[in-house]
Parts: structure tokens; C-alpha cells; sequence
């Protein structure tokens, strides 16, 4: 087990999710021979055309019916996924299945096909296939704390990945899902103050204005949990490629996205920062930060790949 080729799986929640989360980290690793695995959870169905100008005349949503509307969206959201999954590198794609949830409160949270709808231990199973399947050492998934976004798919993403990163390695769960394998590690994402505010003043400096207004500016400093800081400067254009392969979700004239081009993204912020959030190898030193998500499990230890379940969470 310990000659196993190195593999990192992303668990997201919608299409261009993984565009804006961690991007240019996937990209990065991707280039240096890991293999990079995306599960999309949703297929991003109640997705809102975000997009101005592909509603103008000439443009596929111009003049459309809402349920016209809506269903160009589906025809068009997994073709944008691909795109971007090109974009990034991602070696393999896999979608859980579930239908979008809609923003919380909406009546899609409703539909009996949703994610939001499905029960954890179906939602758990269908991950825990795909990490057996796939045998990652490092998962990536959402931070555990969603207060800035509530949003019932990312906080169910968030969940599932959890029980998902323990019950893969043991027997007793799901028999049937295929040979138990215990990941090393998992991250969260996080979007750190310290970025936010780099932007921000870039900006200021360089465009003359800042779309980052006191709501953004405000928002808790979480910064004291990141545990592992990547320099992925040179892979920015994953991110930007990616985002803008989402056509119908993002505005290429949004400055939030593109307000800073990547090379000066780059110079101005040039981290992906992650929280690591389970192990069972040697953390960070405190005071340290980590600067590769596969610390500890590059060393050739064979217990590492052990398929010995951890303590079993309910």
C-alpha cells in the first residue's frame, strides 16, 4: 500500500464551486503528477443566469421564457463543468447525483431529489464509494463553519465529507461500497482575511475602487486557523480559466472575480491557504505552517495507507 500513487479528491458542492474554492491548488498538484479527483455533489440546476450579457440580443437567454430559461441552464451547467474541470487539470470528474437545493428557505430545499432532501447515510455512501474507489490520500472539503453562507448544499458537503473521511476506512460501514480505504488527511477551505484585504487595497490602489465594501470587510478573522499555506502564484490562470468557463454563473466583467488580473493577483496574494482539519499523520508545528498538503504521507511510512478504521463516528 505504501507505493500507492498519490491522489487528492475535492468534494464540492455545485458547478463552479470548484472554480472559486482552491483552483489554483488542484492545478498545481495536478502539473506535479497527482491525481486530482472533483466530486460534484449537485448538477447546480437552480443556478440564476449571473451573467448580463447572455441576455442580450443574439445571446441564448435573450427573451426567454423562465422555464425556458431554466431549462438551457441544465443543458449548459454540465457542459461548463467540463470546461472548467479541463481548465484546472482535474484527472477525474464524478457527480453524486443529487439534484441543486436552492437557497435556503426556497422551495427547491423541498424537492424530493434534492441534496438538501437526501438522508446523510445515502448522501455518506455514495462519497464513501467514490473515496474507496478513487483511494485519495487528502480530501478537500467546506469549512465547518458556513455562518457567512448558509447554503443547505454547502453545509451537507461539509457533513457528509466528515463522516465520509471515517467510515471510508472501515469494514463495518457499507460492505458493498467497494475495498476499505482510510484517507490521511483532510483540509477545509478558507478564505482568509489576510487575501481579502490584500485585494482590497490592491484595488484600491489600482483600479480606484474596491468591490469589497465593510460586509465583506467585517466578516470574522479566521485566519488564526489556517494550518498550510501554498505558494501557487504561478497557477492563478486555473482559477480565472475556470471561473470563466462558467459563462451563465459568472460576469467576465464582474470585478469580484476579475478585478485584479492574475499576474498581479500573484504579486499581490500569491496563497492558497487551508485549515487541516483531520489526520493520522504529524501535524504542523505550532507556529509553522505546513506547505504541502501531502506532509507526512510523501514519507514512505506504509502505516499511513493503513485501512485500520479510526474511531467511529454515529
Amino acid at each position: 500500500m505504501s507505493d500507492q500513487p498519490l491522489c487528492m479528491l475535492t468534494v464540492h458542492a455545485h458547478p463552479d464551486d470548484e472554480a472559486s474554492k482552491g483552483a489554483p491548488t488542484l492545478a498545481m498538484y495536478g502539473a506535479s503528477g497527482v491525481r486530482t479527483v472533483l466530486v460534484c455533489c449537485t448538477g447546480g440546476e437552480e443556478g440564476d443566469i449571473n451573467n448580463p450579457g447572455l441576455k442580450e440580443p443574439g445571446q441564448p437567454f435573450h427573451d426567454v421564457s423562465p422555464e425556458r430559461e431554466r431549462e438551457l441552464l441544465a443543458q449548459m451547467r454540465p457542459l461548463e463543468l467540463d470546461a472548467s474541470a479541463q481548465a484546472i487539470g482535474f484527472h477525474a470528474v464524478h457527480m453524486l447525483g443529487y439534484r441543486d437545493s436552492g437557497m435556503l428557505g426556497s422551495e427547491a430545499n423541498k424537492n424530493p431529489e434534492c441534496f438538501h432532501m437526501a438522508t446523510n447515510d445515502d448522501a455518506t455512501e455514495r462519497l464513501v464509494r467514490l473515496i474507496r474507489l478513487e483511494k485519495p490520500q487528502v480530501i478537500i472539503t467546506y469549512n465547518d463553519d458556513q455562518s457567512a453562507y448558509p447554503h443547505p448544499d454547502h453545509i451537507k458537503v461539509h457533513d457528509i465529507s466528515l463522516l465520509a473521511f471515517h467510515r471510508a476506512g472501515d469494514p463495518m460501514w457499507y460492505p458493498d461500497a467497494g475495498p476499505v480505504w482510510q484517507p490521511a488527511k483532510m483540509y477545509y477551505t478558507i478564505w482568509s482575511k489576510s487575501r481579502l484585504v490584500a485585494m482590497h487595497e490592491a484595488m484600491l490602489k489600482l483600479r480606484g475602487k474596491s468591490p469589497f465594501d465593510e460586509k465583506w470587510l467585517n466578516r470574522a478573522n479566521q485566519d488564526y486557523r489556517i494550518t498550510t499555506k501554498l505558494d501557487i502564484g504561478a497557477f492563478m490562470y486555473a482559477r480565472s480559466a475556470a471561473l470563466r468557463a462558467h459563462a451563465t454563473q459568472i460576469d467576465p466583467n464582474e470585478m469580484f472575480w476579475f478585478g485584479l488580473s492574475d499576474e498581479e493577483l500573484a504579486e499581490v496574494y500569491p496563497y492558497d491557504d487551508w485549515v487541516l482539519a483531520r489526520s493520522i499523520v504529524d501535524g504542523p508545528q505550532p507556529g509553522t505552517f505546513e506547505d504541502d498538503l501531502f506532509a507526512g504521507v510523501r514519507d514512505g511510512d506504509a502505516s499511513l495507507f493503513s485501512t485500520a478504521p479510526l474511531e467511529r463516528l454515529p
